[in-house]
């Protein structure tokens, strides 16, 4: 008599639980835009999600401690003129906050760690290139301070954000790009497109290297779902979430080198169809109740935290759950890379969990554009006598650097009131 080998795995049994009610953040307006994107973003600071908003797009931006109710006048980061689209947090600085929008535009934000005192509608760099909306940002994996843009131009755009300028542009694809996803040292990255071929590009070489293939490897049968599937891959345990936007299911496979490769392991189910969802970088679970991943699920009216857990009867840490993770600190600048050089992600340890660091500010040294546009033409009106005096070109011109200085001396002054108040709200004052 034949016995089924049952396939050896410490992920077989991984059980997905929703957080209960008070740790769940309710009476969010999440956004309606027709877009195939996840609306919501998380890292081990922050909860943003795309949110609804008159005359222009916003994103709510919540400390994770942050649970419960929501204040009808909670403070926005609102500076877009048209419905953002997609958002993405640093990898390397947890208080950056990328965002693309149907006004052609991205823009960064700088988040203070106790999440925004006001409304925010100053980025610290705002990115312009695209002729169109842009629907997708997405930060370089290893590299300080570069992001991909992807807009309905077709077009892709690689940026430094520390100088606020284009590095690369990619015009390589007929029609609209789905989505974009960076591979684990940042030297390729892959597209799929709505011409049904998936491309792989290497952006310094600006030109794509692998276009669709003949056959999968594996091909995985889903229910008849018409909403689009949201991937999260975790290069850790190599399970693969795929949450389907509209469905109320999330499922989950493990990937293997050895056929059949891809490996069910389970669904989690719920009442409520999900109309997007953020998935928590490995430093922001919780190692001692064997969490290896959380999902946020967007409601209609609020954001649910979904944790997915390995259950053990040892309290001890788990080494073989928990390998040494991809940490905040950036192993490239951004001239190295583009100058062609890799490397992969500097890794921390979770034996002791992971502290957040404080508040890293994120400087912009722009080029002056004075620098290379021509002079105007100076208007000779009856009313600025002809010529200015030298005497008063100097007199303006001081004034003006003194009341530069002022405004920059105010902005850091508000700044360092509001980490001490981070620190009291905290209680680590």
């Amino acid at each position: 008599m034949s016995r089924k080998v049952v396939r050896q795995s410490k992920f077989r049994h991984v059980f997905g639980q929703a957080a209960k009610a008070e740790q769940c953040y309710d009476d969010i307006r999440v956004s309606k835009a027709t877009w195939d994107s996840s609306f919501c973003a998380v890292n081990p600071k922050f909860l943003a999600v795309v949110v609804e908003s008159g005359g222009g797009g916003a994103i709510l931006v919540l400390p994770l401690s942050k649970m419960g109710r929501l204040d009808k006048n909670h403070p926005l980061v609102a500076g877009h003129a048209g419905p953002v689209l997609d958002i993405d947090w640093c990898p390397h600085n947890d208080n950056i906050l990328a965002s693309g929008s149907e006004d052609c535009t991205a823009m960064v934000w700088q988040i203070p760690d106790h999440g925004p005192a006001r409304h925010t509608s100053e980025p610290i760099v705002t990115l312009e290139g695209h002729s169109k909306r842009v629907g997708i940002v997405s930060w370089h994996p290893t590299a300080r301070n570069i992001i991909l843009t992807a807009g309905s131009d077709n077009l892709i755009i690689i940026w430094n954000v520390g100088t606020g300028e284009p590095l690369i542009s990619m015009d390589d694809h007929p029609d609209l790009i789905y989505n974009v996803s960076w591979n684990r040292n940042g030297s390729l990255f892959c597209t799929t497109c709505k011409d049904r071929r998936l491309r792989v590009c290497d952006p310094r070489r600006r030109e794509v290297v692998a276009t669709s293939f003949e056959e999968p490897i594996a091909l995985q049968e889903m229910d008849t779902s018409n909403g689009v599937l949201l991937p999260f891959y975790d290069p850790d345990t190599n399970i693969v979430y795929l949450c389907g936007k509209g469905d109320s299911s999330i499922r989950y496979f493990e990937i293997t080198d050895e056929p059949p490769y891809v490996h069910y392991l389970s669904t989690y189910s719920s009442k409520e169809p999900q109309r997007g969802m953020g998935f928590m970088p490995k430093r922001g679970v919780d190692v001692s109740k064997c969490e290896i991943a959380r999902l946020y699920k967007l409601h209609e009216r609020k954001c649910e935290p979904i944790m997915m857990t390995v259950p053990r009867k040892s309290d001890l840490f788990q080494d073989d759950l928990y390998p040494d993770t991809a940490g905040p600190e950036p192993a490239l600048e951004p001239e190295e890379w583009l100058e062609g050089r890799d490397e992969d992600p500097i890794l921390v340890s979770l034996r002791e969990g992971y502290v957040p660091p404080k508040s890293r500010e994120l400087k912009v040294a722009k080029k002056n554009v004075l620098d290379t546009r021509p002079a105007p033409r100076r208007s000779m009106s009856s009313c600025d006598g002809g010529n200015i005096a030298p005497q008063l070109l100097e007199k303006l011109l001081e004034e003006v650097h003194n009341l530069r200085a002022t405004v920059l001396s105010q902005e850091k002054r508000i700044c360092d009131l509001e980490n001490k108040l981070s620190k009291f709200t905290n209680g680590t004052a």
